[in-house]
């Protein structure tokens, strides 16, 4: 699907905040799944903004809310420099966040291009906990989480309350997320009996996905987004398991 439509929107937040996000629909009357694209720590720069772009291709209409406009908006950070993106992330509370989240599915949920049953987010770093948060505390019929941060032992009592069944993608080289951590989210996974797929590529490090970090694995951020599009099309396009995916 090459005809996309792009555009910039302002959400109201519930506490009182305005929130820029952008989204990326394929063009034309016709309805689609949503999909709620988070951020990494770097904000909603031109690695997000394509991944939006590029959900949109595979026939999702997209939004990616700008998680620090409480503090930046409008915020870009570079990869080279993290201490410039602190500030922001040490502002962030997870009541806002989940705020953010709500808005940016309602704005989904009520437009007129969206199947409002047919919602799911991904994220990436600090977004993929942000996709873990949205399935805890929204309808969604699936979420994926790229190496999200800080989900284990912080939100691992939220794994009860996940509406939807979760990808995860970790890289095996990743220092900022060990393997004790992994462990804890699929035990407490298995421990609750809820559905999840894990997957780890031993040879990728944190980042692997993005195009413009030193650490993107190409062969991994293949494969990864070859099963993000079997599994968006697995949970919301509801295609008979046993058909041949081409």
């Amino acid at each position: 699907m090459e005809n996309i439509s792009t555009e910039t929107v302002s959400l109201k937040v519930d506490d009182g905040t305005v929130m820029k996000a952008y989204v990326a629909r394929p063009s034309g009357d016709t309805r689609y799944p949503g999909l709620l694209v988070f951020q990494e720590a770097f904000g909603v720069n031109a690695h997000i903004r394509d991944v939006t772009e590029r959900l949109a291709r595979e026939g999702y209409v997209s939004i990616a809310p700008e998680l620090y406009h409480r503090t930046g908006p409008g915020f870009e950070g570079k990869y080279d420099d993290f201490p410039s993106v602190m500030p922001h992330l040490k502002a962030m509370t997870e009541k806002g966040t989940i705020e953010d989240i709500r808005a940016a599915y309602e704005w989904l949920k009520s437009s007129a291009h969206v199947v409002s049953d047919k919602i799911a987010s991904i994220g990436f770093c600090m977004g993929g906990r942000a996709s873990f948060l949205a399935s805890a505390t929204l309808p969604l019929q699936a979420s994926i989480s790229f190496y999200g941060g800080q989900i284990a032992p912080t939100l691992l009592p939220r794994v009860a309350d996940l509406h939807a069944p979760i990808l995860f993608f970790w890289g095996g080289l990743d220092k900022h997320i060990g393997p004790e951590q992994t462990r804890a989210i699929a035990d407490e996974f298995k421990r609750l009996n809820k559905t999840y797929v894990n997957v780890e590529f031993s040879n990728a490090d944190h980042g692997f996905f993005c195009d413009a970090r030193p650490s993107y694995h190409p062969t991994a951020a293949s494969l990864a987004w070859s099963l993000t599009k079997t599994y968006l099309l697995l949970h919301l396009v509801k295609i008979d398991e046993r058909t041949r995916l081409r």
